[in-house]
């Protein structure tokens, strides 16, 4: 008689408060690149892989982080007056 496996379907989203937590790390880090291993040492709570995945997979969409082999990059700028240098085009 075999025994029949039942896969978990991990169709949660990450919470708010996940997705702020990382993003704080990820912003305040001194590095100018980090590992998966070493951000989760970094979280104050532990997060399960599948969710900081898919908070990886967010940020990276939502132009915040460059996510590659070598590590996780944070990239986003809110300075307005680099924005508005970036958008006009204007020399320095």
């Amino acid at each position: 008689m075999q025994k029949q496996v039942q896969i978990t379907n991990w169709n949660r989203s990450p919470t708010l408060n996940t997705v702020l937590m990382v993003e704080k790390v990820l912003r305040k880090m001194n590095e100018s690149v980090i590992s998966v291993a070493e951000l989760k040492r970094r979280l104050p709570k532990q997060v399960n892989h599948y969710t900081l995945k898919k908070i990886l997979e967010y940020l990276e969409e939502s132009n915040k982080i460059v996510f590659s082999s070598k590590g996780i990059t944070w990239i986003h700028n809110s300075n307005s007056n680099l924005c508005r240098a970036v958008a006009k085009g204007l020399k320095l």
